[in-house]
């Protein structure tokens, strides 16, 4: 879910006082609007807070939460999205959804939505078919119980694997006998410009729009201040006074000073660090440059350190402008942490999206 789900899901809540049902998309065949994970709070008057699909799925999601609300018992609904004949809608998505319903009473469903604004990692885990209970990881430890005991002990394991995955999406696993939907959430990826100057403006903007925590570093008061980088975390420093630790494993770093030897300085930075993504604004040449500084000083560009550096920077879109620019680097850091390649829709074979 986007931050902006988020946001309004936990105020609907707010304002229904725990109120309502909570519908969640746990399995997808083929072509969907949204993926597992995706969730749509519907309150007591039928109304709807977030969405599951385009529009196609909303009106009958929210008449089976009545359903719910009325008995208090969980609902899970298939939809064939490939039958024409489902609300005489002709969708034709060519896929299957099934949605998980449930009223808001249980104590571990209302610590996990709680858990959606915090930057520490938590997981739900619930138990559909083949055994019973639930689990919650918040905290660093684990809450709730699931049966039968072996049953618990792996979903413990997997949903700790999932949670040290750079971007951990949510999943339907099998585990023997049991289906277990695992829904984990994350602390939001960090961008890290280094540069201040007015390209870095619109990129750090839209990266906040998708969720991303941004810090900018740059010696220049005059350019790093809250007015033209609202929300973000600001740096003013050298590039020898950078704090250490400022990179970590979830900090994508894009190195845009326009100054080689402060780029020089910034990339030795970044490359002491487990930042798993370096971006180097500017041409090849212009990097050959920088790396030819830095091996003279005893840096080496091994393939390991090659792969985290990405020069030029950003997706082949043609871009002009810093505008068009920053979609280019910024559509380049959400492929890179979802393991994708970046590529047209179209040239990908197989389905879109990976089971």
């Amino acid at each position: 879910m986007s931050p902006a789900e988020i946001s309004a899901l936990l105020e609907a809540l707010a304002r229904s006082n725990g109120q309502g049902v909570l519908a969640t998309i746990v399995r997808v065949r083929g072509s969907a609007y949204r993926r597992e994970g995706a969730k749509m709070l519907v309150l007591p008057d039928a109304t709807t807070v977030c969405s599951l699909s385009g529009g196609c799925l909303e009106p009958d999601v929210a008449q089976r939460a009545l359903q719910v609300m009325a008995t208090g018992k969980p609902l899970r609904v298939a939809y064939d999205l490939e039958e024409d004949t489902v609300w005489g809608l002709g969708l034709g998505c060519g896929g299957s959804v099934e949605v998980y319903l449930e009223p808001l009473s249980d104590p571990l469903l209302s610590a996990f939505l709680e858990s959606l604004e915090e930057e520490e990692p938590s997981l739900l885990a619930t138990v559909l078919s083949g055994g019973q209970g639930r689990l919650l990881y918040r905290g660093k430890r684990w809450e709730g119980q699931a049966a039968p005991p072996e049953l618990e002990a792996q979903v413990r394991a997997l949903g700790e694997a999932l949670l040290q995955t750079q971007t951990p999406r949510a999943r339907l696993v099998e585990v023997g006998e049991a289906q277990v939907f695992l829904d984990p959430h994350a602390p939001a990826l960090e961008l890290v410009l280094f540069g201040g100057g007015h390209d870095a403006i619109p990129l750090a903007e839209l990266a906040r729009r998708y969720g991303f925590r941004v810090t900018v570093v740059d010696p220049r008061s005059a350019y790093v201040h809250e007015g033209n980088f609202p929300g973000c975390r600001l740096v003013l420093a050298h590039p020898e006074e950078i704090p250490q630790g400022l990179l970590g494993p979830r900090s994508y770093a894009v190195i845009m000073n326009h100054h080689l030897e402060r780029d020089r300085k910034t990339l030795a930075y970044a490359l002491r660090s487990e930042a798993p993504y370096i971006g180097v604004l500017g041409p090849r040449d212009r990097f050959q440059k920088l790396r030819d500084a830095l091996e003279a000083e005893g840096f080496s560009f091994s393939p390991e350190t090659m792969a985290r550096i990405y020069n030029p920077v950003g997706l082949d879109i043609g871009a002009e402008g810093p505008e068009e620019i920053a979609l280019s680097v910024l559509s380049e850091i959400l492929a890179v942490s979802r393991g994708y390649e970046g590529g047209f829709l179209r040239k990908r074979p197989g389905k879109i999206h990976r089971a």
